[in-house]
């Protein structure tokens, strides 16, 4: 089964998915729109005692961290038979209710229960999402360009892709290459994550793959489920032009830059690959799956961690913190700045360099 780094809220998508699985947790990008108005259902005390239970069960079975999972598990049941749910009659409420519950206890940001009006169906055999559906997520995906926002070039030949989400792989993948063989000769990079929510952890190894000039340990994943860590290197060969280590990166971040794409972050500034301008991130290290609780009910659990070669650790909760601290809105114009100085300090070609510092006046 496949794992996501995002916001719990990407459950949002999984009422189009139905059987589910892997899909839901990396298609919904935080620049949509919200989803549409649902009608709310009545709840009554045994559908909450069924849906808590579920959620008890898939806590034991999945969760990161044991110790925590037995710590919601045991705030749960207290609440229940204390009555601290009783009042939550409305579909809507009740989910509410549980996710702000289990974030008190375990302060962690990608847990959630979700309500559907339309019913979601058990998940198939194996885990597998049907045809229907990934043609569905397929379809989700590209209304949103697998999450490569714009890409271009702005004043002093400088590269910048604005990024919401790393999407599936292959289609963006397809996107990367086309982005890095536009962006192949610019003098340096600007990647801009301000407004990026989450992903596929596959797709945040192929974007920074372009990055590095030869396999690079990145970030490993511990899978509480499996019991195994998988290591994270970047590929060998990408499909478009490599962008390579000699030129510098600049990462822009806000505190919406969540989970998969704060992975990428944190990876490249452990890495001394790319410097960070901007706010402190999210602080959503986990990544997992969503999971069906019953016919109307859903949750995501985190299954997974991430462990950093270089700091033996990762951002759960703390955030990635920049290399340059600056509010969102001027993280651009401040990346801007420190590349044109990095640029013009090497350039020779005296009509560049003018053109160069004339930009960099207009900046400051």
């Amino acid at each position: 089964m496949k794992k996501h780094f995002g916001r719990g809220g990407a459950l949002a998508g999984a009422g189009l998915l139905c059987g589910l699985g892997a899909l839901a947790f990396g298609v919904v990008l935080r620049a949509q729109p919200g989803p549409p108005p649902q009608k709310d259902m009545t709840v009554d005390a045994p559908m909450r005692k069924e849906v808590i239970a579920a959620v008890i069960a898939n806590l034991d079975r999945s969760y990161v961290f044991p110790d925590k999972a037995a710590a919601m598990d045991a705030r749960l049941r207290a609440g229940l038979q204390r009555g601290e749910f009783d009042d939550a009659d409305s579909a809507e409420r009740f989910a509410e209710r549980l996710t702000s519950t289990l974030r008190e206890e375990s302060h962690d940001a990608h847990l959630e229960v979700r309500y559907f009006e339309h019913a979601v169906p058990p998940q198939a055999p194996g885990g597998e999402p049907s045809a229907r559906e990934k043609a569905e997520e397929t379809a989700q995906q590209q209304r949103f360009n697998f999450g490569v926002e714009s890409v271009g070039r702005l004043h002093g030949n400088l590269g910048y892709i604005d990024v919401h989400q790393f999407g599936r792989l292959p289609g963006a993948a397809e996107r990367y290459a086309a982005a890095m063989n536009l962006l192949a000769d610019t003098s340096a990079l600007i990647v801009d994550l301000r407004r990026c929510g989450g992903g596929d952890p596959d797709a945040v190894m192929a974007f920074a793959s372009y990055l590095f000039d030869q396999p690079t340990h990145l970030n490993d994943v511990y899978w509480r489920e499996e019991n195994r860590t998988e290591q994270r290197w970047t590929q060998a060969k990408v499909a478009g032009r490599r962008y390579g280590q000699a030129r510098k990166v600049y990462l822009l971040t806000s505190s919406d830059t969540f989970s998969g794409c704060e992975d990428l972050a944190y990876a490249l500034k452990n890495n001394r690959r790319a410097t960070l301008v901007g706010e402190t991130t999210g602080g959503g290290a986990h990544a997992g799956d969503p999971h069906r609780l019953s016919a109307h009910f859903m949750m995501f659990v985190p299954s997974g961690r991430p462990i950093n070669p270089v700091t033996h650790t990762d951002w759960e909760g703390v955030g990635v913190a920049p290399d340059v601290p600056a509010s969102a809105d001027d993280a651009l114009d401040i990346a801007q700045v420190a590349a044109l100085k990095a640029v013009l300090a090497t350039e020779a070609d005296a009509e560049w360099k003018a053109k160069l510092q004339q930009r960099l006046d207009e900046l400051k």
